[in-house]
């Protein structure tokens, strides 16, 4: 006696009119992975955006073209990579060098502030 019997009382989920009507609810189960996947998938469209964004200044989208990439602009003004960046970013090459040069003064700028004329790191 392998017989299933079905009670009027509880009808299938796949006989119910609101499931077949397309009103299934949240949406279909996904993963902790899948979830973690398309967090990660939004975000680097949202980074990409962000390094692209003419409303951003050059320093903000360079910087955010480092953060996709995991590399740091290079001090060499010649290196290759820079046209890559001013692609990726929408900058002129000028534009890129210009953020070079801020960020080659800034170390001096900051240890200007931190040591005024006269003083000493020890005193």
């Amino acid at each position: 006696m392998d017989r299933v019997i079905k009670s009027p009382l509880w009808p299938s989920v796949a006989a119910s009119p609101e499931r077949s009507a397309g009103n299934e609810g949240p949406g279909p189960y996904r993963s902790p992975a899948e979830l973690l996947e398309e967090k990660r998938a939004h975000e680097r469209r949202s980074e990409l955006a962000q390094q692209r964004s003419e409303l951003n200044p050059p320093g903000v989208r360079i910087r955010a073209w480092e953060k996709v990439h995991g590399l740091r602009l290079p001090s060499d003004s010649a290196h290759p990579i820079l046209e890559v960046i001013a692609v990726g970013t929408r900058l002129t090459l000028a534009q890129v060098h210009a953020e070079q040069r801020a960020r080659a003064s800034e170390p001096a700028e900051r240890a200007r502030s931190e040591f005024p004329a006269g003083g000493t790191a020890l005193g």
